[in-house]
C-alpha cells in the first residue's frame, strides 16, 4: 500500500513541477465536459419551433351547391382549410400554384406538398346522396432531404385530414340534428295545445326555482350597472392607450435583440473591475505626474539644451572640413591634417547615436498622433475646422518625418560599409518600410481631408486603414528602438571607430583619405540636419507644454474626484452582471414572447371589448331594466299560474308519452354534434415530467462523455511508471497509476455534471444525486478502460473504443432499446452504460430507490470485475503486452 501511495504521490508532483502537463491535466479535465454540453445544447429543444419547415399548399378545390330537401347551401371546404393553415403556425405553409408545389418538392425548397383537388368540396358532399365517395387531400414528401422532417410533415399532413374529418363530422352532424329539431317543431305546430303546455308551462314548472334564482340576480345585477358602466369606460380607456402599449412593447423586442451587446458589455465591465487596480495605479501615476511635472520641464529644457550643444559641435566639425578638403587639394601634409580634424571633432561623431534615436523617438510619436486622431474621426459628429486643422499638422509632420528617414537612412547606409557583414542592412530595410508607410499615411490624410472639405463623413474603411498603418509605423519604430541600445548603436560605433581608423591607416596613401571626405561630409551634414529637425520638435514641444500642463492637471483633479465614484459605479455594474442580469435575461425573452405571441390576440380582443361595450352595453342595460321590472311586477302571479297548468300537464302525462319523443328530438345541437365529433377524450398524466429534450438527454450524453473522457486519458497519458531500481510490482504500477486515473475522473465527472445544471441550466430533479451518480459512474468507467490498457495494451484501447460503439446503439439511451435490432436487445443487460443511464435518469427525473440500488449493484459488479482483472492478469501479461507494443512501434506509425 505505501508503494502504490508514493507513486500516486509522486504522478501529481510531476504533473504540478511541470506548468504544460498541468495545464494539460485541467484540459483533460474539462474537455469531456465541452463534447456533453455541445450535444445537449445542439438537442436542446428541437421541435420546438418547426414554423421554418416549409409545406407547399396547393388549393384546387371549385367549391360545389348543395340543394337537398330545405338544404340550399354553397361549400367551397378547400377555402376553409386555407383559411384554418394560415392560423396554424406550427409548420410553415407556403400557398403555391400545382407546378411550383411539385417544383419545390423535388428540389428541396419545400419537404412536403398537400394538393387539395377541384372535386375536393364535390365528394363531402355525396354524404346526402345513395353512394358517397370519400375526399382525397395528395400528399407528396422528399425524404432526402432530412430523415426526421418526414415525419413532422407527416404528422402535420393527418393533422389536416383530422381536423377536416372533425369539421365535417360536426357539421353533418349538426345538419342532422337540425332536421330532428324541425322534426319536432312540425310535430308542435300539429299538437299546439299539447306543445304549448309541454314546452311553456311543465318545463317552466321546472325552471321556477331556477327562474326566481335568475329574477333575483337580475335585481342584483340592475343594482350593478352603474359599476359595470364605469369598469367598461376603464377597457375604452385601455383601448386608447394601446398604441402606447405596442410602443412599450416594440421596446421589449429592442431589449431582447440588444441582450447579447448587452451581455457583451456586461463581460467587458467584469474584466474592468478585475483592472480596477490597474486602473487606479494608473490614476495615481497621473496623479504623481501632475505634482512632479515641474521635472518634465527640466527634462525637456535640458535636451534642448544638450541639442544646441550637439548642434554647436557638429556645425564647428563643418567649419572645419573645408580646411581640410583644401589641405586634400594640395596634397601637403593631408594625413596629419586629417588626424586633426578627427580628433577636435571626435564629440561630432559621437553625438551621431543619441542623435538618430532622438529622431526615432520623435517619429514614433508622430505615428502614434495619427493613431489618436483615428479614434476621433471614428465619431458620429466631429467638428470639421479643428479636425482639418490637426490633419493638416501632422501631414506635415509626416512629410518632415519621411526627409529625416531619408537623412537616417543615407546616413546608415555610409557607416554600414564600414562595418564587416554590413549588419545595419535590416535596420536600414526597416526604416525604409516606415518611410513607405509614412507615405501612405499622406496620400490617406489626403483623402480624408478631402472628404470632410465636402462636408463629407470620412469612410469607416478609410479610417480603420490609416489607424493600422498608424500602429504598424509605431510598432516598426518601436522594434527598432528596442535593440537600438543593444545592437544598433554598437554598430554605429564600430563604423566610426572603422572610419577613423581607415582615415589614420590611409596616412600614407594620399587618395585613399581623400576618397572618405565625402563621407565624412555626408554624415556631418545628415548627423546636422537630424540635430535640427529633432531641435525643432523639441521646441515646438517646449512652447505646448503649458498646454499640456494644464491638461495633465485638469485630468488628475478629474481622476481624484471622480475614481471613487468610477469604482463604485463599476462594482455595482459587476454586481447586477453577476447577479441581476442571468435573472431578468429569461425574464425579458418571456415578456418578448409575449409581445410576439399574446399582445396582437390581446389588442384584439380588447378592441373586440371595446366596441361591444360601445354599441351593446346600452341595449343590455335597456334589456337588464326590462326584466327587472319584470320580476317586480309580473313574476309572482306567473308562478301561481304555471304551478296549475304544470298540475293538469302531469295527469296528460300519465297516458301521453309525446312528449318525451319531443324532448329527444330537440336536444342541444351544438353538444350533440361536438359530442359525436370528439367522442372520446384523452386524459395525461406524466409521471416523472422533465421540462425539456435536452435535459431528458442529459443522462445519456453525460455518461458518453465519461467514457469518452477515460479512452481520451488513456490515449494520452503513460500507464507505465519509470522504476530503474525495480522496487514496484506489477499491481503496485497497476493500482498507483489507477488513483492518479480516478483522480482526474472524479474531476471530470465534476465538471460535467454541475456544469450541466448551472452552464445549460439542465433540469434535475436530485442535484446532489446527480453529481454522486456522475462521479461513481466515472470512477466504474475509468477503472474498466484504465484496466483494458494496462492489461492489453493497444489491443485495450481498441476494445474500449469497440465497447463505447456498442454501448453507442445497445444501451438504449437514445432510442428505447426495444426498436433495436436483435443484437442490441441480446447485449443490453450486460453493458455498463445500461446501468450507468438509468442510474442518471433517476436523479434527473426523480428516483425510485429500488431502481437506484440495482443499477449500482451492476456498476459495482463491473467495477469489481475490471479490479479484478488488473490484480490477476496484470503481471502475467504485463511482458507479452510490452512485446507487442514494441514490436507494434516498431511500423514507425502505431504508439
Amino acid at each position: 500500500m505505501k508503494r502504490i501511495l508514493q507513486i500516486y504521490k509522486t504522478d501529481w508532483i510531476n504533473i504540478f513541477k511541470v506548468p504544460i502537463a498541468l495545464f494539460l491535466i485541467v484540459g483533460l479535465m474539462a474537455l469531456p465536459s465541452l463534447y456533453a454540453w455541445f450535444n445537449l445544447k445542439a438537442s436542446w429543444d428541437p421541435y420546438g419551433d418547426t414554423s421554418g419547415i416549409a409545406i407547399a399548399v396547393t388549393n384546387e378545390d371549385e367549391g360545389t351547391h348543395i340543394q337537398k330537401g330545405d338544404i340550399d347551401k354553397r361549400i367551397n371546404v378547400g377555402n376553409e382549410i386555407v383559411d384554418s393553415l394560415k392560423k396554424n403556425k406550427k409548420l410553415g405553409w407556403v400557398f403555391v400554384s400545382k407546378e411550383e408545389a411539385e417544383r419545390g418538392v423535388n428540389h428541396g425548397d419545400y419537404y412536403a406538398s398537400l394538393l387539395i383537388p377541384k372535386d375536393f368540396s364535390a365528394k363531402i358532399a355525396t354524404i346526402l346522396e345513395e353512394n358517397p365517395q370519400k375526399p382525397e387531400i395528395d400528399y407528396s414528401v422528399n425524404e432526402k432531404i432530412n430523415a426526421i422532417a418526414p415525419k413532422i410533415t407527416t404528422t402535420g399532413a393527418s393533422g389536416v385530414v383530422a381536423q377536416v374529418s372533425e369539421n365535417f363530422v360536426k357539421t353533418a352532424s349538426e345538419a342532422i340534428f337540425t332536421i330532428f329539431n324541425e322534426v319536432g317543431i312540425k310535430l308542435e305546430q300539429e299538437l299546439p295545445t299539447i306543445r304549448n303546455i309541454e314546452n311553456r308551462i311543465f318545463e317552466l314548472e321546472k325552471r321556477l326555482p331556477d327562474i326566481e334564482q335568475a329574477g333575483n340576480k337580475a335585481l342584483a345585477f340592475e343594482k350593478k350597472l352603474p359599476e359595470i358602466r364605469k369598469q367598461s369606460e376603464k377597457v375604452i380607456e385601455l383601448e386608447k392607450k394601446l398604441p402606447e402599449i405596442k410602443k412599450a412593447a416594440n421596446h421589449i423586442l429592442i431589449l431582447e435583440e440588444k441582450l447579447p451587446k448587452l451581455k457583451e458589455v456586461g463581460d467587458e465591465i467584469l474584466v474592468i473591475q478585475q483592472k480596477l487596480p490597474e486602473i487606479q495605479k494608473a490614476a495615481d501615476r497621473i496623479v504623481e505626474i501632475d505634482q512632479n511635472f515641474y521635472k518634465v520641464e527640466s527634462a525637456l529644457n535640458k535636451a534642448i539644451e544638450d541639442a544646441k550643444k550637439a548642434a554647436g559641435i557638429i556645425s564647428s566639425a563643418q567649419q572645419a572640413l573645408p580646411k581640410l578638403e583644401q589641405i586634400a587639394k594640395d596634397g601637403s601634409d593631408f594625413a596629419n591634417g586629417l588626424n586633426e580634424f578627427l580628433q577636435k571633432n571626435d564629440g561630432a561623431f559621437e553625438s551621431l547615436a543619441p542623435i538618430i534615436k532622438q529622431n526615432l523617438l520623435l517619429l514614433q510619436q508622430t505615428a502614434d498622433a495619427v493613431t489618436q486622431i483615428t479614434e476621433t474621426l471614428k465619431q458620429a459628429n466631429i467638428d470639421p475646422k479643428p479636425t482639418l486643422e490637426a490633419l493638416s499638422f501632422l501631414q506635415d509632420r509626416l512629410s518632415t518625418g519621411v526627409k529625416v528617414i531619408d537623412r537616417t537612412t543615407n546616413l546608415l547606409t555610409k557607416l554600414n560599409k564600414y562595418i564587416p557583414n554590413h549588419p545595419l542592412d535590416h535596420t536600414i530595410t526597416r526604416l525604409h518600410a516606415v518611410k513607405t508607410n509614412f507615405e501612405k499615411q499622406i496620400s490617406t490624410i489626403q483623402a480624408i481631408k478631402n472628404t470632410i472639405e465636402r462636408g463629407e463623413q470620412p469612410a469607416k474603411t478609410i479610417v480603420d486603414n490609416l489607424n493600422a498603418l498608424s500602429k504598424d509605423a509605431s510598432d516598426a519604430l518601436g522594434g527598432i528602438l528596442s535593440r537600438y541600445d543593444s545592437e544598433i548603436v554598437p554598430n554605429i560605433n564600430k563604423a566610426l571607430d572603422q572610419l577613423k581608423r581607415s582615415a589614420q591607416n590611409a596616412s600614407d596613401v594620399l587618395q585613399t583619405a581623400q576618397n572618405q571626405l565625402p563621407d565624412i561630409k555626408a554624415i556631418l551634414n545628415d548627423a546636422a540636419f537630424g540635430i535640427d529637425f529633432g531641435q525643432q520638435e523639441l521646441i515646438r514641444l517646449q512652447g505646448n507644454l503649458p498646454e499640456i500642463r494644464a491638461h495633465v492637471h485638469e485630468v488628475a483633479q478629474s481622476i481624484q474626484e471622480k475614481m471613487g465614484r468610477l469604482t463604485e459605479g463599476i462594482n455595482a455594474a459587476a454586481s447586477f452582471v453577476q447577479n441581476d442580469l442571468p435573472k431578468l435575461e429569461p425574464k425579458i425573452h418571456q415578456a418578448a414572447n409575449f409581445v410576439r405571441q399574446d399582445l396582437p390576440r390581446a389588442e384584439q380582443e380588447v378592441h373586440k371589448v371595446s366596441n361591444l361595450i360601445q354599441t351593446k352595453l346600452p341595449e343590455v342595460e335597456a334589456a337588464v331594466h326590462k326584466v327587472a321590472n319584470l320580476v317586480r311586477q309580473d313574476l309572482p302571479a306567473l308562478e301561481d299560474s304555471v304551478r296549475n297548468a304544470a298540475d293538469k300537464i302531469r295527469e296528460f302525462e300519465k297516458t301521453k308519452n309525446l312528449g318525451d319523443i319531443i324532448e329527444l328530438l330537440k336536444n342541444d345541437i351544438r353538444k350533440e354534434s361536438d359530442f359525436l365529433a370528439h367522442p372520446v377524450l384523452l386524459k395525461e398524466n406524466k409521471k416523472f415530467p422533465i421540462p425539456n429534450y435536452g435535459s431528458a438527454m442529459s443522462p445519456f450524453y453525460t455518461t458518453l462523455c465519461l467514457w469518452v473522457g477515460a479512452i481520451l486519458l488513456v490515449s494520452l497519458l503513460r500507464l507505465d511508471v519509470e522504476d530503474p531500481k525495480g522496487i514496484y510490482k506489477s499491481n503496485d504500477i497497476y493500482f498507483g497509476r489507477l488513483l492518479t486515473f480516478l483522480t482526474i475522473g472524479v474531476f471530470q465527472a465534476l465538471i460535467v455534471t454541475i456544469g450541466d445544471m448551472v452552464v445549460l441550466g439542465a433540469y434535475v430533479a436530485g442535484k446532489l444525486w446527480f453529481v454522486a451518480f456522475g462521479v461513481f459512474t466515472s470512477i466504474v468507467f475509468m477503472t474498466i478502460v484504465y484496466t483494458f490498457v494496462s492489461v492489453f495494451g493497444n489491443m485495450g484501447k481498441a476494445l474500449a473504443i469497440i465497447m463505447l460503439v456498442l454501448q453507442l446503439s445497445g444501451s438504449g439511451g437514445t432510442f428505447p432499446i426495444q426498436v433495436t435490432p436483435p443484437f442490441f436487445q441480446a447485449i443490453h443487460p450486460f453493458l455498463p452504460f445500461t446501468y450507468a443511464i438509468g442510474l442518471m435518469r433517476e436523479a434527473v427525473g426523480g428516483m425510485l430507490y429500488d431502481i437506484v440500488i440495482k443499477d449500482i449493484v451492476f456498476l459495482l459488479l463491473f467495477l469489481g470485475a475490471a479490479l479484478l482483472l488488473g490484480v490477476v492478469l496484470k503481471e502475467p501479461l504485463s511482458k507479452s503486452t510490452q512485446r507487442v507494443t514494441e514490436k507494434a512501434k516498431e511500423s514507425k506509425i502505431i504508439h
